[in-house]
């Protein structure tokens, strides 16, 4: 990959994770301290990102496939995003602050797939170039934390604010990205393209069904963890959560850039366990850490992060890319996992 494109590709991922994680890591703390939302209310509000994970790909992905370059959509979407997280920082009721927080996840989730996506397809490598790539994403949601950690921003609308400025910016870059174009462009719509028979081909595979099984488990507990360890370290009197939540993303970034080492000894399956083995003991840690002489369980915690994170999502993206063809006649055997 030339020097250029690799640039280029990792201001993406930069824009991309400085954006989420300047709006979503303490979005708990500003509905429960400025707007005085309840626990179930910044529940449905965190529960945003996982219906827009579910439901806007399988659109967003058909048209990618099959209508305009990557590029342009990436634009759109972050550009209709910027619209929706300004109007939705400027909210005081619960109602309106659901709805425009449900429509922005509805564009910005899947721009994540979209931007590994558009990276992978500029790769030859994908193994070994994408966390050189992929790290500085990890880069951008360690800025994005510790300026709101520092500036004292956290229980204010400010980094929602700061999230639609950096939205509006991703949009315009977006357009000066390599030309990605849709691999299927020209072909017909039908139900199949919206759940293609390559991929249930791949989950029919015992090694993909395992994958996307414990995906699914691992991920209802996540969701919990995105959405209320800020509020939760506040709560117990942890100072300046959102700039120690960043020493978790500071540790993903060590471990990305070892991703291809790891690769190379551990193997995919290995990697894996290791893991969702780390979700579990950082639960464990968090559950019974305090402020006081159980500081370092939360420290540990959050240095887990590296591990957790880089070892089951970025380690499985990487596996089903791999997995995964652009050619739909040419499917992987189950026995390269």
């Amino acid at each position: 990959m030339k020097r250029q494109i690799k640039v280029r590709l990792s201001v993406m991922m930069f824009l991309e994770y400085f954006i989420w994680a300047a709006w979503y890591v303490t979005l708990g703390t500003w509905l429960a301290s400025s707007l005085r939302f309840s626990g179930q209310q910044i529940g449905w509000a965190a529960g945003t990102t996982a219906v827009g994970a579910i439901v806007a790909p399988f659109f967003v992905g058909l048209i990618a496939d099959k209508l305009f370059a990557t590029q342009r959509i990436l634009a759109v979407l972050h550009l209709i995003g910027a619209v929706l997280l300004f109007l939705a920082s400027r909210q005081t009721t619960f109602v309106p602050v659901y709805v425009l927080l449900l429509l922005y996840c509805l564009c910005f989730m899947p721009t994540m797939a979209l931007t590994n996506s558009l990276a992978f397809r500029q790769m030859s490598d994908p193994k070994e170039e994408f966390g050189s790539i992929r790290v500085l994403g990890t880069a951008g949601w360690i800025v994005a934390g510790l300026l709101v950690g520092f500036l004292k921003l956290e229980s204010s609308a400010v980094p929602i604010q700061m999230a639609a400025i950096s939205s509006l910016l991703m949009g315009l870059y977006c357009l000066t990205l390599p030309d990605t174009p849709a691999l299927a462009k020209g072909a017909n719509f039908s139900v199949a393209s919206i759940f293609p028979r390559e991929a249930l081909q791949l989950l029919a595979e015992r090694p993909m069904a395992i994958f996307a099984i414990a995906s699914l488990l691992i991920c209802i507990p996540l969701q919990f963890y995105y959405a209320f360890t800020n509020p939760f370290l506040n709560e117990i009197g942890v100072q300046n959560a959102a700039g120690k939540m960043t020493f978790g993303q500071m540790s993903e970034l060590f471990c990305m850039l070892l991703i291809p080492w790891f690769f190379r000894r551990l193997g995919v399956k290995y990697m894996l366990v290791a893991g969702m083995s780390a979700w579990a003991i950082r639960y464990a840690l968090f559950a019974y850490g305090n402020p006081d002489s159980g500081m370092w369980m939360l420290w540990l915690g959050i240095l887990l992060h590296g591990i957790c994170y880089d070892f089951f999502f970025v380690t499985g993206q990487i596996y089903i890319d791999r997995k995964s063809s652009a050619d739909p006649t040419n499917v992987p055997s189950s026995g390269e996992a």
